[in-house]
């Protein structure tokens, strides 16, 4: 049976992306630092902190036999120039860039052909008033991804990114984005989980083999 790592997998796109691939045969492994939400047959989770390096650690020496990866986990931090908090910065930094960095190197290498990866990027990283440490994360994994692809591609493994723009999740209640609204895309709604969801599990399928080191936009508009 095919088995995914799905980071982020207790709330908002990373949920989805876990119910999706359970509902379409796959085995899921999910780490957050938050409990499971979901209990059923395939799914297994492990509680970890990933901007923690000795959590993070510990959570990626329980995975084996891992056919994708799928990094969802992520924050939100913002402030204008003259206000930047470093502290939210490195925040930012650990859990999209190390976290990906830490995981895609530890299960990439042990992967065969069929091995899938996605990282779950941002509109953002095209740029965003007031939330440029986030938008600098977000961009990171599109150089990551692309890295990454030229690597493995002769050994039938992908790369890509998956760029929402504003979605729907709890995320957008955060008292930490208090002063972040969030922008609605052009097409007058949110971005729904379950969409980002779709475009992943057609990512992680054989029908996109010959998808790499592309970010892929779900935005609505918003990148018109």
């Amino acid at each position: 049976m095919r088995h995914a790592v799905v980071t982020g997998a207790s709330a908002g796109i990373g949920a989805a992306i876990v119910r999706r691939l359970l509902a379409d045969g796959w085995r899921v492994t999910g780490i957050d630092r938050a409990d499971a939400t979901i209990a059923a047959a395939g799914f297994t989770a492990i509680t970890a902190d990933l901007a923690d390096p000795g959590e993070r650690a510990a959570a990626i020496d329980q995975l084996a036999d891992v056919t994708a990866l799928v990094h969802a986990a992520g924050v939100m931090r913002g402030a204008p120039l003259g206000a930047l908090d470093a502290a939210a910065g490195t925040l930012l930094w650990r859990i999209h860039v190390d976290a990906a960095t830490a995981l895609a190197d530890r299960l990439v290498p042990r992967m065969g052909a069929g091995g899938r990866v996605v990282l779950i990027g941002s509109r953002a990283a095209r740029g965003a008033a007031q939330r440029s440490q986030y938008a600098a994360t977000k961009a990171a994994l599109v150089g990551l991804a692309r890295s990454w692809a030229k690597e493995v591609a002769a050994r039938g493994i992908t790369v890509n990114v998956v760029a929402p723009a504003a979605t729907d999740t709890g995320m957008l209640s955060d008292p930490a984005r208090a002063d972040l609204p969030p922008q609605t895309p052009p097409f007058g709604r949110l971005i729904r989980p379950e969409e980002v969801a779709a475009l992943v599990a057609f990512l992680l399928s054989e029908d996109a083999a010959a998808i790499t080191g592309q970010e892929i936009a779900i935005c609505g508009g918003a990148s018109l």
